[in-house]
């Protein structure tokens, strides 16, 4: 994309679309992508619940920011007039408490939507990657309820990062309360049109009556996966997953994986000596150079890549590969996999794959950032996971809104509502800040009629009709 600023003469037309009838469109299409949840929750519990449920995603999409967090009070006066608060409050404090849903019906409404999705990219001949990231839901303020547990704060590590020109700050790693938050994205191989598709959310205490262990919970996730999806995706994961014990699991259930390893991890190379992976690499010429871009920077850097066959200490039955991608002026990556590497473009493939894994980093970025994820203060456990699990489904239908169906949508909301001159803001391949902002000012200005909503016998987005 050009790094110049468009001119009036290039700006993209933008449709002249009446914003009534789109806001009405947008609230049917919310109903129309939680339909097939709705239905199953109508046939559990009380159809005013259900009611309540579709409503609740609005108001997170309408009022949840950086600033206003996802308190039952203030969340209450939205859902119904502000005079009218204490009663909205209770009408979400009966979803949540309900005893005739679990957080697992969003759970596995969720992961059945990934496994569509996968059906179709693969339908379409695309190789699709199941991205994997733990980060932590941070609650520094608070030691009341027994569920948390000390995370390490990746908001206090970002804060007390050297400055130039400005004091060194303590070093080490900061710990609040909070909870550990695993979570799966599936993304193509290659950077398309097609947004990411939300599959799982977790979250797991290492204390109180909930205690487990990391691998446990990974486990857990890893064999709904297996179970569903097998050998159709390619699992990428981070150095926080790198053990004999993870490995030895890809391993068993024979999983297409690439898996980033430590370099001072042990591994044996082709010659049967047990040495550390940057050892191993050390010396050896790259089998490629080429140009790529730095997705985190957003720049052109020249990178090299080259590839060793090793094997596990305990597992040396298995041959891998250990894949190096280098590049100027930053740390290398050691990634390892089980797939055959034998040229240049394989190995290319598998470091593509790995950088592909920038994408749930931004995941945890919009979570936080833009609706609101780490501000509910609910003290049991099943009632804080079926919040955080509806602005889950919020979150899944933002991602929706990024696929080139929505386009001219997409630029009908970002001219009207979410005006950005910056050359950054205007050339933002999927801008999912400015389109959820875009979104809340559409419909704090023109609230839904749910009565229109719910009396349609298949629900259809607006923008569908006039695009046609």
């Amino acid at each position: 994309m050009s790094s110049q600023y468009l001119t009036p003469l290039e700006e993209p037309q933008v449709p002249a679309y009446p914003p009534a009838e789109m806001a009405q469109g947008l609230y049917t299409a919310l109903a129309h992508f939680l339909a097939p949840l709705l239905m199953q929750a109508d046939s559990r519990m009380d159809k005013r619940l259900v009611r309540t449920m579709v409503q609740t995603v609005a108001v997170i999409l309408t009022f949840r920011d950086r600033v206003n967090g996802l308190l039952l009070s203030e969340m209450g006066g939205y859902l119904e007039t502000p005079d009218k608060a204490p009663a909205g409050t209770k009408r979400l404090s009966r979803l949540l408490h309900c005893r005739k849903w679990s957080a697992e019906l969003i759970r596995s409404y969720l992961w059945h939507r990934a496994s569509q999705r996968l059906t179709r990219w693969k339908q379409m001949g695309r190789d699709v990657l199941a991205l994997w990231d733990e980060s932590a839901w941070e609650k520094p303020e608070t030691i009341a309820s027994d569920d948390l547990a000390p995370v390490r704060s990746s908001k206090g590590a970002r804060l007390t990062h050297i400055k130039k020109g400005y004091y060194t700050p303590p070093r080490g790693p900061i710990f609040v309360p909070g909870l550990h938050w695993l979570a799966v994205v599936l993304v193509g191989s290659e950077q398309q049109d097609d947004p990411p598709e939300l599959a799982s959310m977790r979250w797991w205490t290492s204390r109180g009556a909930r205690a487990s262990f990391k691998r446990d919970e990974q486990a857990k996730l890893l064999l709904q996966g297996v179970l569903l999806w097998g050998r159709e995706v390619m699992h990428v994961f981070d150095q926080g997953f790198a053990s004999s014990f993870w490995l030895g699991l890809l391993l068993a259930f024979s999983l297409r994986f690439v898996l980033r390893w430590k370099k001072d991890y042990q591994l044996v190379d082709a010659q049967g000596q047990r040495r550390a992976a940057w050892k191993i690499a050390r010396g050896k010429r790259g089998w490629q150079e080429r140009w790529v871009w730095d997705c985190r920077r957003h720049q052109w850097v020249m990178g090299s890549v080259l590839a060793c066959a090793v094997r596990h200490p305990d597992h040396p039955e298995q041959p891998l590969w250990l894949v190096v991608a280098r590049r100027k002026g930053g740390l290398p990556w050691y990634l390892l996999t089980a797939e055959s590497i034998t040229t240049a473009e394989d190995a290319w493939r598998i470091m593509f794959a790995y950088a592909r894994r920038w994408q749930i980093e931004l995941t945890w970025k919009e979570n936080k950032s833009e609706l609101g994820f780490q501000s509910p203060r609910l003290w049991e456990w099943e009632t804080r996971e079926k919040l955080l699990l509806l602005a889950a489904l919020a979150y899944a239908f933002l991602l929706s809104l990024l696929a080139p169906f929505y386009e001219l949508l997409r630029r009908w909301l970002l001219r009207h509502y979410c005006h950005r001159t910056g050359r950054h803001a205007r050339q933002a391949h999927q801008p999912f800040a400015r389109l959820r902002l875009a979104l809340s000012r559409l419909w704090q200005r023109i609230p839904a009629r749910w009565e229109e909503v719910a009396g349609r016998p298949r629900p259809q987005p607006r923008v569908q009709i006039i695009m046609l």
